[in-house]
């Protein structure tokens, strides 16, 4: 009997993980390094994987004095939007998409990213990021606080049809290793769910059982 109350509890949890009601999307960011300390597992490196794009360029390795700089602990090429590669720029992520999290290059005040998803949009300035670490939006290429790592958090609706405009009126906005984390598949969530209610149920049967019997 609390075997199938586990599994009827496991199919609840799924449908409500399939069923979500509400939607948001929450930002934050950490300093980034020197040498390479970005998101892992990396999805588009700009290298061998690149995502689906409108407008900006991948530029790299390095940096063009005037033009764009490589972030802080970016190697290989890198995405760049600004007056010399055109602005603004649009990357597609996709559907059920829990997270996802970039280098965000020498962090200032003309960068603007809105993400956009079924839900609707949400705009984040690099004034908004640099209060996060928190840091300056002063553009400084070689700062940990200026070079951070970046991670969008979605829920509900907000986690379909995801993209995202990136815009820079005047220096460029750079980014580079974009990670992106799914969501979890519902067989996935109710399966974790009973084997960990399976492993309490064991842990408490063997508690409770005379000493003789556990010898």
């Amino acid at each position: 009997m609390r075997i199938k109350a586990l599994m009827a509890a496991a199919a609840f949890a799924t449908i409500g993980f399939a069923t979500p009601a509400s939607a948001s999307i929450s930002v934050s960011a950490t300093p980034g390094c020197a040498v390479y300390c970005g998101p892992t597992p990396i999805t588009y490196d700009f290298d061998s994987t690149v995502p689906i794009f409108l407008g900006g360029a991948i530029v790299g390795p390095g940096t063009s004095s005037g033009l764009f700089a490589q972030p802080l602990g970016s190697v290989g090429k890198y995405f760049s939007v600004g007056p010399s590669t055109s602005s603004p720029a649009n990357i597609t992520i996709g559907n059920d998409i829990a997270s996802f999290s970039f280098i965000w290059g020498s962090v200032d005040e003309y960068n603007s990213l809105t993400v956009n998803t079924m839900a609707g949009s949400m705009t984040f300035t690099g004034a908004d990021i640099a209060a996060l670490i928190p840091g300056f939006a002063d553009g400084n290429q070689s700062s940990p606080t200026s070079n951070p790592i970046v991670t969008f958090t979605l829920t509900g609706d907000d986690r379909q049809a995801v993209n995202f405009n990136m815009t820079s009126t005047q220096n460029a906005f750079e980014i580079d290793s974009i990670s992106v984390a799914a969501v979890p598949e519902p067989a996935t969530w109710g399966m974790m769910l009973l084997g960990f209610g399976a492993m309490g149920f064991v842990f408490r049967n063997r508690k409770t059982r005379p000493i003789s019997q556990l010898v």
